[in-house]
């Protein structure tokens, strides 16, 4: 039985990789951290305890910024796969709070590297990079494509990007990079824009919320399905040699159409009216039953404290190297995700959904997640 350790576990990426490994008949062990209240809400469906004969999802405690601690975990565990997907991941944030990402979001792969080196395990090591280290250089992007990093996080990437490849021609260590463009889905956190506007528009319906407030509407990213891209993460550590790799659908779609597809699948036709940030999304027809939505409701407003103090513009994949060495591409399209993100949140707040995200997932053959289990 292979054995697998993954940070961020409790995270999107993390539940969703366990979810898989245990399909796959692993040994999974976490890191997660302690705290005064249960956080693992994205895991709770596929954890037992640990006392139970047959379990195989085991969690230990321990901090990205504690070397002494990750080292025991490493040693003690002796993983033939260590995915390392804990960070402080969330790209606004990380103006307001610099230091402390670069010492977890940086440092922390640091920290690993080291760990699995000075172990002496042979471990496969997997760094989960992101598309916003290409930041301001045009698209579409690929592994060669120069970095050019808008924010502390981004530049945090950056860092451990460079680290993860030095630890691989420096001491011959199986490391990988997954240079994923953005993965969403109904586990991803509510403050992120994606699962920010389909929890708004259930909220909105349900009249629990009256408006979405928003930042940049005119920013492009390709947007993919999560469970996908953690599929990619492990074919990446099943290769007979390491290397660096691109995941992303080759689409790229506003935060302006994440809107108004959200909008339009509840019921909801949005026009816009003003400009910049006087900006507002205005309901101009709806066919949804729910009382309080009429013509001429305000329900999405700009407002600039969600602006970044530097922009990316425009991210688009070019993952034709993955879809050649790994034989993966996306089976969930953009507008597909939009569905499944929708009838996810509209159910959590207990409104009927349209219900084609679920026949999504059965056509496409998405059967190993239990996608429905969300937090939120």
């Amino acid at each position: 039985m292979k054995r697998a350790l993954i940070t961020g576990i409790t995270g999107q990426d993390g539940s969703y990789l366990a979810e898989y490994l245990l399909s796959k008949g692993y040994e999974v062990h976490g890191l997660i951290r302690r705290a005064s209240t249960f956080n693992t809400g994205r895991i709770d469906h596929i954890y037992t305890d640990s006392h139970v004969k047959g379990s195989q999802l085991f969690l230990h405690y321990g901090d990205l910024s504690d070397s002494g601690q990750i080292t025991n975990i490493v040693y003690n565990i002796q993983p033939q796969e260590i995915y390392h997907l804990g960070a402080q991941s969330h790209v606004r944030v990380s103006f307001d709070m610099p230091e402390y990402t670069g010492d977890v979001t940086a440092l922390g792969t640091t920290r690993f590297l080291e760990a699995v080196k000075r172990s002496g395990i042979k471990a496969k090591f997997y760094q989960a990079s992101s598309s916003e280290m290409f930041g301001a250089t045009p698209p579409p992007q690929n592994e060669k494509t120069p970095f050019y990093p808008r924010s502390p996080y981004a530049a945090a990437k950056v860092y451990a990007y460079w680290m993860a490849v030095n630890y691989r021609e420096g001491y011959n260590m199986f490391a990988c990079n997954g240079i994923l463009f953005n993965h969403e889905s109904p586990r991803r956190g509510e403050t992120f824009v994606t699962r920010k506007i389909t929890r708004a528009v259930a909220h909105i319906l349900s009249g629990k919320q009256k408006k979405l407030y928003i930042g940049n509407l005119d920013a492009k990213r390709d947007w993919g399905f999560a469970p996908e891209y953690v599929v990619c993460q492990w074919l990446m550590l099943q290769q007979e040699k390491p290397d660096d790799y691109v995941i992303g659908t080759g689409e790229s779609h506003s935060v302006r159409e994440f809107i108004e597809h959200a909008f339009h699948y509840a019921g909801i036709e949005i026009a816009w009216k003003g400009k910049g940030c006087e900006e507002k999304g205005v309901v101009c027809s709806a066919t949804v039953p729910e009382d309080g939505i009429k013509r001429g409701d305000v329900v999405i407003e700009v407002d600039p404290h969600y602006f970044r103090p530097t922009e990316v513009d425009y991210l688009l994949a070019d993952a034709s190297k993955a879809k050649e060495k790994l034989g993966w591409e996306p089976k969930i399209t953009f507008k597909e995700l939009v569905k499944i993100m929708i009838d996810a949140d509209l159910e959590l707040v207990g409104l009927r959904s349209p219900g084609e995200g679920g026949m999504i997932l059965q056509k496409k053959g998405i059967h190993w997640t239990k996608n429905r289990v969300t937090v939120g």
